[in-house]
């Protein structure tokens, strides 16, 4: 009769172990019963990036089986995408449940009171250098705001948890406009509660001295879709990280810092960046069987896809890339564009790229519909963080509640050196060179 369990031998020992197996996997803590003496430990799993351990328990996204983009709460991203907004999105993921009209209203109102920041913010912005990058400026902010609102720290006090959620979800796109603005020598444009949240995020970035800024709808329907796509995407680096911080209970700006510093790696919120980057130095669509030629070949890297193991495509893909030609029906035609429709042609139909199920990424698309609206290469990951600021909100509530996240402090498998026996320094040998250490010279 099949069980719901695991039967572990161990060969050292002989011994035979019985697991239970639960929503297809085990409690890793389990494997503690595994030993080869009284005094053993027990057996530890090793997995370095994490990527086959669950270090939660989550009900806020899930992955689509057949096409492998997120449903938020139950929902498909493609429906949200077509038929929703951020704000909508994002009650839907920090509260459980789509708002009806009267929850939807109050939680727009809680939103766009909390879009002002302390003046003292500005002057300390103002102590970042002319050129420092837009996420750091805004990450190192995001850390200030926790000694502002020292009510923060009570995180087991529920009306507080849905007052910072809303503080930061307000606060995010006016502290990442004032950060562009600082990189671009302007003056700070203040909130106006009077548009809509991606409208008045737009206003606040390149308003100049028109009395009042009316936004594109175009761009204002982009920049929200946009943010659905990006407003969660379960347990990635950024956001174990958020976990991983709030685990010794700080306040969620200190935690949502942490999300914001562990997004602003390139190998994290730097791919749109990068296929940018890529899509230049192909320059051309002629250029592109070339370039897939020494991706082959080991010679160039693919950046904008990845394995994509599913019978169906990401739909995120086909809706990034209608947004960039709706987008480029006001702005002209970028060039980049044909170059990625032409990489993404060649890639799919390539026979040992399609073997290794190589796919396109929205990022391929996002990017330049990002860059087609006027921000720069720098200010993608800080979009990056204000769409997923919901996401972040929503597992650190999640985790607070949660009685299993108690302080995260994995193991290690400790590989250095044996005993040694310490030696006065006038006796010691030369240090030696050595690949694990960052220099044994001055």
């Amino acid at each position: 009769m099949p069980k719901d369990s695991l039967t572990v031998i161990d060969n050292r020992t002989g011994d035979r172990y019985e697991f239970p197996i639960e929503k297809n996997a085990i409690h890793a803590a389990d494997l503690r019963q595994v030993k080869v003496s009284a005094d053993d430990p027990g057996l530890l799993s090793y997995d370095p990036t994490l990527a086959t351990t669950a270090t939660c328990k989550s009900k806020i996204t899930s992955y689509d089986p057949e096409t492998g983009s997120p449903c938020y709460r139950g929902y498909s991203i493609e429906e949200l995408a077509e038929k929703s907004n951020y704000l909508e999105t994002a009650y839907l993921i920090v509260k459980g449940e789509l708002p009806d009209v009267n929850h939807f209203e109050a939680w727009k109102q809680n939103i766009t009171i909390h879009t002002m920041v302390h003046e003292n913010i500005k002057k300390f912005m103002d102590g970042f250098r002319h050129d420092a990058p837009p996420m750091g400026i805004v990450m190192g902010t995001l850390g200030a705001l926790s000694t502002f609102y020292p009510d923060a720290m009570h995180i087991h006090d529920l009306e507080s948890r849905r007052l910072q959620t809303r503080r930061l979800i307000g606060k995010l796109p006016t502290l990442a406009a004032f950060a562009y603005r600082r990189t671009r020598g302007l003056p700070y444009v203040y909130p106006d509660n009077d548009l809509s949240y991606t409208g008045n995020f737009l206003s606040m970035l390149f308003k100049m001295t028109e009395l009042r800024y009316t936004p594109d709808p175009v761009f204002e329907r982009a920049l929200d879709v946009l943010f659905i796509l990006h407003a969660d995407d379960g347990l990635n680096c950024s956001t174990h990280a958020l976990r991983c911080v709030a685990s010794s209970q700080v306040d969620p700006f200190s935690a949502v810092a942490a999300a914001t510093a562990a997004l602003a790696g390139p190998a994290h919120g730097g791919a749109q960046e990068a296929v940018l980057r890529m899509l230049g130095q192909i320059g051309s669509p002629q250029a592109v069987p070339g370039f897939v030629k020494r991706v082959k070949e080991g010679e160039a890297v693919l950046v904008g896809f990845r394995p994509h193991p599913f019978p169906k495509p990401d739909p995120r893909v086909r809706i990034a890339k209608q947004l960039a030609e709706q987008i480029f029906e006001r702005t002209g035609r970028s060039p980049l564009m044909d170059i990625a429709l032409e990489l993404e042609t060649v890639v799919l139909e390539d026979r040992t790229l399609a073997d290794r199920q190589i796919r396109p990424t929205m990022d391929l698309y996002t990017g330049i519909a990002y860059q087609a609206m006027g921000f720069p290469a720098t200010m993608f990951a800080v979009l990056l963080a204000i769409a997923r600021t919901a996401g972040w909100m929503a597992h650190w509530a999640e985790s607070v509640r949660d009685p299993e996240q108690t302080l995260a402090q994995p193991s290690q498998l400790y590989i250095g050196e044996g005993p040694r026996k310490w030696l006065p320094i006038e006796v010691r040998p030369e240090p030696a060179m050595r690949e694990d250490a960052v220099s044994a010279k001055i």
